[in-house]
């Protein structure tokens, strides 16, 4: 709390008039975050398209606050905003006619999934189109192709070709999650 008034210019005991405690702080965070994904819409005529929409959206979010993926879930006391989302995600589901175990599934490996794709995402050494091309030929200057032959066909046939992009490996993953929900909904 003192570093928090620190960073406002405040002394820390004014903070408590606004706010009980460091977690109701952290709740108000996380909740702000909540609010800044788009709601998938319960009215779409397509599940898939709402949670395609939604993912994409959690993935923009929680790409330019990578901070806030541990803090999520963690929450005891989670806001309206957070509430609300997790309310229009179930729906969602519900909707379209996943049972209630289904729906907590798949709401579960959605975000699993948006999860670990971001925190990878915030890894890889690349950021920039000519970077693949780079961390490539680092890793190919050292690879023995006879002793790694398929890492090294998937380096030289496929992550270097002109029409790959690692970007892409995000929707194409989703879509397979999609399609297992899908043939589990029934």
């Amino acid at each position: 709390m003192r570093r928090v008034a620190q960073e406002l210019g405040i002394e820390a005991m004014s903070l408590y008039h606004h706010v009980p405690n460091k977690d109701a702080i952290l709740d108000g965070v996380v909740d702000a975050v909540f609010e800044a994904i788009d709601l998938p819409d319960s009215e779409c005529a397509d599940w898939r398209d709402a949670i395609r929409v939604r993912a994409f959206s959690a993935r923009a979010v929680l790409s330019q606050h990578r901070w806030a993926l541990g803090l999520l879930d963690s929450r005891r006391n989670p806001g309206s905003a957070t509430l609300r989302h997790l309310d229009a995600v179930l729906g969602v589901f519900r909707k379209a006619g996943f049972t209630l175990p289904m729906a907590a599934h798949g709401a579960s490996l959605i975000d699993s999934y948006i999860g670990g794709y971001v925190l990878q995402e915030a890894n890889l050494p690349i950021s920039a189109p000519g970077d693949v091309e780079e961390v490539a030929s680092g890793i190919l200057e050292h690879l023995p192709a006879e002793e790694l032959p398929f890492l090294h066909e998937m380096i030289v046939d496929h992550g270097l070709s002109p029409a790959y992009d690692h970007t892409s490996e995000f929707a194409y993953g989703l879509d397979l999650i999609l399609d297992a929900l899908e043939a589990r909904r029934g």
